[in-house]
């Protein structure tokens, strides 16, 4: 007891590592040192850490920035929210310095009591039905990078296609939809685009869009707050199948069992009376303006191969399904064909692998057991190492879920540290100073809080002379020149 004692009261604090700046990277470091203050003392603790925050790209904030179409009205609040946390003086951030490249787990272990990997998804999952390789076919995270600017993603993309499919019955297709369907200047006005993605989607030629459901109305994932941006988009009528809102009784109390279910149903009514005001006023859009663009909203529609002719998109044949109460989807036999030139697909990320780290492709995780990473690369046995966030649990939930994710890891990275010799201080080099001479003798130049905020800066200003509160930045680069100015 009295060797507890005496660590904690030397001030030598516990010393955390997280991978990952995106939310669950962020509030996980902000979780655990509120925990840690909460309930270190009773733990053998003490409450003091110190948390380094790894990010591989030059800016923080992960999918907030990078995977969120850019005209969500929320992400603002989240980024600021997140800013916040980070202007802590016990979490450090070190943008710019990529795991697995530039540090490894050995280096990690060696300096920290315990590492959190907060990685996200940077892959599709594969569509796998005939045609999927196909020139015109399109995975949805490839395009999210594009509008949203990613520093490593491309910097052109096709949208010359008239009519266009997207496969999903999620948020991520409804994005992807929504910006497809957009109005450049409209778009440019509400969000901080940058330029070349604006000159993309002004040069848009899509005149129909076609959105497979493949089950029923009652089993969506669509969030409210998705159906109700989508309702909104100027010179965009939106065509629905009335036949897709015949539901039965035993539809209707499952759907109405669930809050957030209910109130979906319910959004989608409304998009469909919506609808038929759209064509009772001769084809226009929610504000009673002349449509140049269709929004077609297909539900029990399962796309089961993609055509095409010289190697490009020619048309989507697409299954007519039926779906229970319980949500088990029946196929028909009756199929369409629905003439596109261009095809993505939005049926979920596939969360990224970790040099080291065993990997569950089952489920699409790190491999682990309530956030305890407890098998690396080759059989062997890892301690001190936790997974959160779709690292953990795969690419599900909205942003907000991250956060009873990050208590569950926190609760048993403090348990398992309480119960580790020497009050949890299990680090052999415990100098704070180690990883920065470590990076410098690697030739690593991390970019921390104070560089993101001269980028941000820059940003702001830039988007000050075309009266936007904000205008990104995408070359890495670039990126790095201002912050080091």
């Amino acid at each position: 007891m009295c060797v507890r004692l005496e660590l904690v009261t030397e001030n030598n604090e516990l010393r955390i590592a997280v991978i990952g700046a995106g939310p669950a990277g962020v509030y996980s470091s902000d979780i655990f040192l509120r925990q840690l203050e909460k309930t270190g003392e009773g733990l053998g603790l003490g409450t003091k850490a110190r948390i380094d925050l790894f990010e591989k790209l030059p800016v923080p904030f992960g999918l907030v920035r990078y995977g969120v179409a850019p005209d969500h009205p929320s992400i603002k609040f989240i980024a600021d929210a997140l800013e916040k946390t980070l202007d802590n003086p016990d979490i450090h951030l070190y943008c710019d310095v990529e795991f697995g490249k530039d540090l490894t787990v050995e280096d990690l272990l060696d300096r920290y009591d315990a590492v959190l990997f907060a990685t996200g998804a940077v892959a599709d999952r594969p569509l796998t039905i005939p045609g999927a390789d196909l020139n015109g076919v399109f995975g949805a995270a490839r395009f999210v990078e594009w509008y949203d600017g990613y520093p490593t993603g491309v910097r052109e993309w096709p949208l010359d296609a008239e009519q266009v499919a997207v496969i999903g019955g999620g948020n991520v297709a409804m994005d992807v939809a929504r910006e497809l369907m957009r109005n450049a200047d409209d778009l440019k006005a509400r969000t901080d685009i940058p330029d070349n993605v604006y000159e993309g989607i002004k040069r848009n030629r899509i005149r129909d869009l076609h959105l497979f459901v493949r089950r029923g109305v009652a089993q969506a994932k669509f969030s409210v707050q998705e159906l109700r941006e989508m309702e909104k988009l100027p010179g965009v009528r939106i065509v629905v199948d009335e036949g897709d809102f015949d539901l039965d009784e035993d539809t209707v109390d499952k759907a109405g069992a669930n809050k957030l279910t209910r109130q979906m149903v319910e959004e989608l009514f409304a998009i469909r009376d919506l609808a038929q005001d759209m064509e009772d006023d001769g084809g226009t859009d929610y504000a009673g303006n002349p449509a140049d663009r269709t929004y077609h909203l297909h539900f029990n529609a399962a796309p089961t191969e993609i055509l095409g002719g010289e190697g490009t998109v020619r048309a989507i044949r697409v299954e007519r399904t039926e779906t229970g109460a319980d949500g088990v989807m029946h196929h028909s036999g009756a199929f369409t064909d629905i003439p596109v030139q261009a095809v993505y697909h939005a049926i979920g990320y596939k969360p990224a692998s970790i040099p080291g780290i065993a990997y569950d492709e089952g489920r699409t995780v790190l491999a682990n057991d309530e956030g305890r990473i407890l098998q690396c690369v080759g059989g062997e046995r890892c301690d001190r190492l936790y997974a959160t966030g779709w690292a953990k649990r795969g690419p599900v939930g909205l942003i907000g879920s991250t956060k009873s994710d990050a208590l569950l890891i926190v609760t048993n990275m403090l348990e398992d540290l309480a119960q580790a010799p020497g009050s949890g201080r299990l680090a052999a080099d415990r100098d704070p100073e180690s990883i920065d001479r470590l990076l410098a003798e690697r030739d690593v130049k991390p970019l921390g809080f104070a560089e993101w905020k001269k980028i941000d800066a820059f940003e702001r200003a830039q988007g000050a002379k075309e009266n936007r509160e904000h205008k990104k930045i995408i070359d890495p680069e670039q990126m790095r020149r201002i912050a080091r100015a």
